[in-house]
């Protein structure tokens, strides 16, 4: 067996991440499901695997972008809301911790598409700079400028939505 096989398949291994890209990226469980299975098979039938396990890690991301890409074209359906589901199964408590989450995974879905791509990989999975710049085939320069930016979209949309407590409300109606 070839070692750029082994290091694909020990990627591969540790799927929770991948599980909660894929989640992300289509909004339902299910296609997420379908989503790794397809990008797993596209893994492991390429002949070109990186040999480092970071530059693997790298790879099976744009992988998994890429089938997600191809996923969408061809269903030509819309994400639904992956919150929506969370809610129903573990109930409602008062957190801000959980309001802000909900803040920001809402604003994410108000930026742009290619701003929400870039925080999700930098700020949520914690890739580096250069590993961003390959799983999007883009300039670190780019990647730096693109994340600044969209980092400053999310905080505009947050600010402008931002929930307030019902008594900061209240008090404005007296």
């Amino acid at each position: 067996m070839r070692k750029s096989r082994r290091t694909v398949e020990a990627a591969l291994e540790l799927v929770e991440p991948f599980v909660r890209l894929c989640v992300s990226l289509t909004g339902d469980t299910d296609n997420a499901r379908d989503l790794i299975q397809q990008s797993a098979l596209n893994a492991l039938a390429s002949k070109n695997a990186p040999d480092d396990p970071e530059a693997a890690r790298a790879w099976l991301f744009k992988i998994v972008r890429n089938a997600s890409i191809d996923q969408y074209r061809r269903k030509k359906v819309r994400a639904d809301d992956a919150f929506a589901d969370e809610f129903q199964n573990g109930g409602w408590g008062y957190d801000d911790r959980v309001i802000a989450e909900i803040t920001i995974r809402q604003g994410l879905g108000k930026i742009d598409p290619a701003y929400r791509e870039i925080i999700e990989l930098v700020d949520i999975w914690g890739f580096q700079y250069a590993d961003v710049s390959t799983v999007l085939d883009i300039p670190v320069g780019t990647v730096m400028s693109r994340l600044s930016r969209a980092r400053l979209a999310l905080l505009e949309i947050v600010a402008e939505d931002n929930l307030r407590p019902m008594r900061s409300l209240r008090s404005q109606q007296k």
